[in-house]
């Protein structure tokens, strides 16, 4: 006999896909692998049992399908998904009435707030049954809105740092002499008045450029102490690649079958917490500007590759870029998860808008 011509992935034709799309919207949707019998009773391919068994083996030798042991089902392979999500899953948006919904859940959070970021963290992972992620965003050169202190003992006080993109800081200080609430706030008022919508470097002229005579000798002494330490705490949170990251919906991600041993989760999320790996992330989807999905190998840690990120940036280049997504196993529905990534990262656009208006 024969052999049947090897094909490409380019020249897979409308019943192949419309085949493979049907075997991913039935993978994710019961998790158990997909018989030709199953797909000529719940989708309407208008072909054979037989017909679709031989493109079902077509697409297995194109390695968008594999099987796994012994069963007769197929389950999509990780180039499937991609196939999936580059061709197939097309233009999705949210429901208008889930947009309003969303809309208003964001309306009633303070802005400059950190519910923002839990936020979209907690709705990424409501609508799309998988954990939701933000980071919060970040200028490669911080700036301050506000400055507070609060005593804490007679020479111990706290800095608390609110920086222009909503983000708070907050480190102790302490103090040569015990200073009470009312000298703690005549300096803050001061350091209000150096330090606001400045980096680091600037507020380092500014303390260098104070007028003498304005204030009193031990509030100056005291002004100039806790200014070096603003100093300090601006310029190790600008070294740092990412700030917070926030998520929502771990249960979700255990729930799934994928993930009956809680471990494989845990390592996951250890992955994401390590500030140099999630710091490369948020720079390759800044860089690229739009949403990015990687796909259980193409994510680079071995914890990794059992899942799928969906990630968007949101921000002002220049100014404060973070990323919010979703993290779930490679079998999630792209569709809906694409849809809301990219409608939050927009109201997140708008929030780091107001913050520069």
């Amino acid at each position: 006999m024969a052999r049947r011509p090897r094909r490409t992935i380019g020249s897979l034709d409308l019943r192949s896909d419309a085949i493979l799309r049907a075997v991913i919207d039935e993978y994710v949707s019961s998790a158990t692998p997909v018989s030709s019998g199953a797909l000529v009773e719940h989708y309407p391919l208008g072909v054979s049992s037989a017909t679709v068994r031989s493109i079902l083996s077509d697409l297995e030798a194109l390695g968008l399908l594999t099987h796994p042991h012994t069963s007769a089902g197929r389950v999509p392979t990780d180039a499937g998904y991609r196939y999936y999500v580059q061709v197939l899953a097309g233009e999705w948006s949210l429901p208008p009435v889930e947009q309003r919904m969303i809309r208003h859940q964001f309306g009633q959070v303070e802005f400059s707030s950190e519910g923002w970021f839990r936020l979209a963290a907690s709705t990424l992972a409501a609508n799309t049954g998988t954990a939701g992620l933000a980071t919060t965003a970040k200028a490669q050169t911080a700036r301050v809105r506000r400055v507070d202190l609060v005593t804490v003992q007679d020479r111990l006080a706290l800095l608390v740092v609110l920086f222009r993109e909503g983000t708070m800081k907050q480190a102790l200080q302490n103090l040569p002499a015990a200073a009470d609430q009312d000298q703690l706030d005549r300096v803050a008022a001061l350091l209000n008045v150096l330090a606001v919508d400045r980096t680091a470097a600037e507020i380092v002229t500014a303390l260098s450029d104070l007028p003498q005579g304005e204030t009193s000798t031990d509030d100056l002494d005291l002004l100039h102490l806790i200014g070096d330490g603003l100093v300090r705490t601006i310029y190790e949170f600008d070294a740092a690649l990412i700030d917070d990251l926030f998520s929502d919906g771990l249960l979700n991600v255990m729930a799934a079958p994928e993930f009956d041993r809680s471990d494989k989760v845990r390592r996951v999320f250890a992955a994401l917490e390590n500030r140099v790996y999630l710091g490369s992330l948020v720079e390759s989807v800044a860089r690229a500007g739009s949403i990015q999905i990687f796909i259980g190998h193409e994510n680079r840690p071995l914890e990794m590759q059992d899942v799928s990120l969906v990630l968007a940036p949101y921000g002002r280049v220049g100014h404060a870029i973070g990323v919010v997504g979703v993290l779930g196993p490679t079998r999630m529905p792209y569709s809906q998860a694409i849809a809301s990534v990219e409608f939050v990262s927009g109201l997140m656009n708008e929030l780091v808008e107001h913050l520069y208006a």
